[in-house]
């Protein structure tokens, strides 16, 4: 008699629709994910949020921001002062998106902290 063997349940996605696929490019793009983490539970000015990335470009860090923001998933609050003051936070999506990764980061830092060769 062969005992049960567990499996992981079968996901229901629609891995073919593009829009899927996009969202989970930009949730998990090498800055995204960063700038998810970096943004949860607070209020960060733009040159923050680049102190806290050491080594992204000013040109990516724009990008991904804007690409979140597109995606609804961070919100972007420009003052009318001068010198201008833009603020970003993640919203309601944005803040779920950051909780679900948060795991999956601490995974892989616990994976290289025991093997850093690997």
């Amino acid at each position: 008699m062969s005992t049960p063997t567990t499996t992981a349940p079968i996901l229901d996605i629609d891995i073919a629709c593009p829009a899927t696929r996009t969202l989970v490019e930009h949730i998990t793009s090498k800055w995204g994910v960063l700038v998810l983490l970096v943004l949860r539970d607070t209020v960060l000015r733009w040159s923050e949020v680049k102190r806290k990335l050491p080594g992204v470009s000013e040109k990516m860090l724009v990008q991904t921001l804007q690409t979140l923001e597109n995606d609804g998933l961070v919100a972007r609050e420009a003052r009318p002062v001068v010198p201008p003051h833009v603020e970003y936070s993640l919203t309601d999506a944005g803040q779920h998106a950051a909780e679900l990764v948060a795991p999956l980061v601490s995974w892989a830092q616990a994976q290289v902290r025991r093997d850093p060769a690997g």
